[in-house]
């Protein structure tokens, strides 16, 4: 059978997404590869199709249990026959999965680089052929990386001790230029044919959101969705304790999920979400990276994270399946030190490395950034990964909605004044914080002690709220009149342009929202058109039906069909099976397993419409 013909049988598909295609051509030549696709643009199938067509053994290493339990079962319900090895498995567990294996009626074994040292493994991959190895979240082998993982360096090491040498193909979905060559040469990639087909995920809607009561803008958000499922992130686990126990005071059903909870906790909350039992899941980045589900409509970051790539990585949980979905981050700036605290304690535990920590302030000051900017999001994501863009997106909460250009020159003149006298009294400099409570009056004990109160800028900008100083000087910032010097502690510093709104007349010009509804408004503009066009009743019946056929059958319901099969199923209205078989994400097996009964649903809407 030919790669189109089993795209459509296994995964649904009648063609295939941009990049995958001379993927999945290299690896079935023989050619290293290495994909570097955005979270939903169909990565997996790159290394899954060829396992089909290739008459040996595919493994494929994974990070986590999690996501191999997934992948094998998401397999499975396509008709794919697969397995994993990893320490959940018990002795005859291992045993069955290794005469599987022998006798050729598993395709595609996943398995975590930790266990590739393993004696019994590897006298199995010597007694089989083994025609491809998939590294999935290969950056995680890169030190560049925000997951590295020691074990993903024994990969090549496994690769060389085949008796014959497999084409590689490695898959990512964030990775810089420099954690790109890292996985080439820690792989030991063969003139690999390299795709990268952007990291832009056009269905997300990006957010920031400065909120000053963070818990009553969550509850406010999560009202609005009461039918959707979201995760929501936060920095520390008193957080997520914190944030969890006030969702489930209003009513609303929460887990919670951080390494301090014993494993049968995490695994319970885990197992609630993913099969919907709970439509909320709150979080610290322990959570996620293993979990598959697809319907999950909004991602939101209560804190802010230590970088960007684990911002878009966690972020991008949000509409797998293609469906419109929401990205917001909550910004404060008590967010940056809770962030700078963790990086350093994270150092401290790890002996200190002064290169490693070097490079995690540098990455936190490009996440602050991206919080601060007043330009498009999605391009500030975009310009991070190296990716050309066309400009402002209309689909971000800096492009969409309602906003007014304000002079602030004034204000700006008293802050870089404030500065400059600083400059000169205390030449080590001194830090935003500092400055803010100079211009806003405090007669605290370290400005007096500086004598700041005796500055003639002391109390320059009295009245005004800290949080509007500290958008001024944010402002300052991107524009290039103040500069921030110091990794650990920095301090405000002005810059040669300074001058020209000190002295030369520039005026300074801020641009703020009008309306935060008209993001919102926005954001549901981006829906895809079957969404549109769907009878919201027909929608609710599919839904309630895959509900029912996903407890039957033991597996989360996105398993059954994803939320964009649902969309497109809802639009086409299929009557027959032949019909059927045309809706995106539905495969011969899964028709096979599930066409009648959605067929029925169809019909049933149909005479209570007519």
């Amino acid at each position: 059978m030919d790669k189109l013909s089993l795209l459509k049988q296994y995964f649904g598909h009648s063609g295939f997404r941009p990049g995958q295609e001379p993927l999945v051509d290299a690896l079935l030549a023989g050619r290293d590869v290495v994909g570097v696709m955005p979270t939903g643009a169909g990565k997996s199938v790159c290394y899954q199709l060829p396992a089909l067509l290739l008459p040996g053994l595919t493994l494929v290493l994974s990070p986590l249990i999690s996501l191999m339990k997934d992948q094998v079962a998401a397999l499975a319900q396509a008709g794919v026959p697969a397995a994993y090895v990893n320490s959940s498995l018990d002795a005859e567990e291992y045993r069955t999965v290794y005469r599987q294996i022998r006798r050729g009626a598993c395709k595609l074994l996943y398995i975590a680089p930790e266990r590739l040292q393993a004696g019994g493994f590897r006298r199995l991959l010597g007694e089989m052929p083994v025609s491809l190895v998939a590294v999935d979240e290969a950056h995680c082998v890169s030190q560049w990386g925000q997951d590295f993982r020691p074990s993903y360096l024994e990969i090549a090491e496994l690769v060389r001790s085949l008796p014959v040498r497999p084409p590689v193909g490695a898959f990512t979905a964030t990775a810089t230029a420099a954690v790109r060559r890292d996985i080439e040469a820690l792989l030991e990639l063969r003139d690999p044919l390299r795709i990268t087909t952007g990291f832009d995920r056009p269905n997300l809607f990006f957010e920031i959101v400065r909120a000053g009561d963070k818990d009553l803008w969550l509850r406010r958000f999560l009202a609005e969705r009461p039918e959707q499922s979201g995760i929501v992130y936060c920095a520390t686990r008193k957080t997520v304790d914190a944030v969890t126990a006030s969702l489930l005071a209003q009513g609303v059903p929460a887990a919670r999920y951080h390494a301090g909870m014993e494993d049968a906790d995490r695994r319970q909350s885990q197992e609630g979400f993913v099969y919907d039992q709970v439509r909320v899941m709150v979080a610290t980045n322990a959570f996620g990276m293993g979990i598959d589900k697809s319907n999950v409509s909004f991602v939101i970051h209560y804190n802010m994270p230590k970088d960007l790539e684990s911002y878009y990585q966690e972020a991008g949980r949000a509409g797998r399946d293609g469906s419109p979905a929401r990205c917001v981050l909550l910004y404060a700036p008590g967010d940056i030190q809770t962030a700078k605290y963790l990086i350093t304690r994270s150092q401290e535990a790890q002996e200190g490395d002064p290169e490693r920590l070097r490079r995690d302030l540098s990455r936190l000051n490009r996440m602050v950034r991206y919080c601060k900017t007043t330009g498009c999001l999605r391009a500030d994501l975009l310009d991070y990964f190296g990716e050309i863009h066309g400009g402002r997106c209309r689909t971000c909460s800096n492009c969409a909605g309602d906003f007014i250009e304000r002079d602030v020159t004034v204000e700006a003149q008293k802050i870089l004044s404030a500065v400059a006298r600083v400059e000169k009294r205390c030449a080590y400099g001194l830090g935003a914080a500092a400055i803010i409570k100079l211009l806003r009056g405090s007669r605290d004990r370290r400005t007096v002690q500086l004598g700041l109160d005796q500055l003639p800028t002391h109390g320059a900008l009295k009245g005004v709220d800290q949080e509007r100083v500290q958008r001024y000087i944010d402002l300052l910032m991107e524009e290039g009149y103040l500069r921030s010097d110091g990794e650990e502690y920095p301090v405000l510093r002005l810059t040669a342009q300074a001058g020209d709104v000190l002295f030369r007349g520039k005026r300074v010009l801020i641009r703020e929202h009008v309306s935060p509804a008209g993001a919102r408004t926005a954001a549901e503009s981006t829906r895809q058109p079957a969404a549109r066009e769907v009878d919201c009743r027909l929608l609710a019946a599919l839904k309630a039906l895959r509900s029912r056929l996903a407890q039957e059958a033991g597996v989360p319901a996105y398993m059954v069909f994803s939320n964009a099969a649902l969309l497109d199923m809802a639009a086409l209205r299929p009557s027959d099976m032949e019909a059927f078989l045309r809706v995106s994400g539905v495969g011969k097996v899964k028709a096979e397993r599930y066409g009648e009964a959605f067929l029925k649903a169809i019909r049933d809407w149909r005479a209570g419409v007519e």
